[in-house]
């Protein structure tokens, strides 16, 4: 069985109505993983990423920088687990 890597992150900043979300779909995607993510009330990102160490690291990288009108003032990442093996990465809506 393949290693895999499951993260939790919660992105603080101007990450919401900057297309925080579907860009991190798209490059989740283009990576190989799976997972979800979505806004949080108090007007932060958060998400679920899981797959290949790798992948899941550059992933996290991204997200300190996140797409182009985005502002990340802070990641915080913690280790999570799931019996869940996500099959695609989705976006969250409400």
């Amino acid at each position: 069985m393949l290693a895999r890597k499951q993260l939790a992150l919660r992105i603080k900043g101007l990450v919401q109505g900057v297309f925080f979300r579907q860009s991190a779909r798209e490059q989740a995607l283009r990576l190989g993983l799976g997972g979800w993510v979505r806004n949080t009330m108090d007007g932060h990102v958060e998400l679920v990423v899981q797959g290949p160490p790798q992948a899941v690291d550059q992933f996290v990288s991204w997200c300190h920088r996140g797409p182009p009108h985005a502002r990340v003032d802070s990641v915080e990442v913690a280790e999570s687990s799931t019996p869940e093996q996500f099959q695609t990465f989705r976006v969250i809506h409400g």
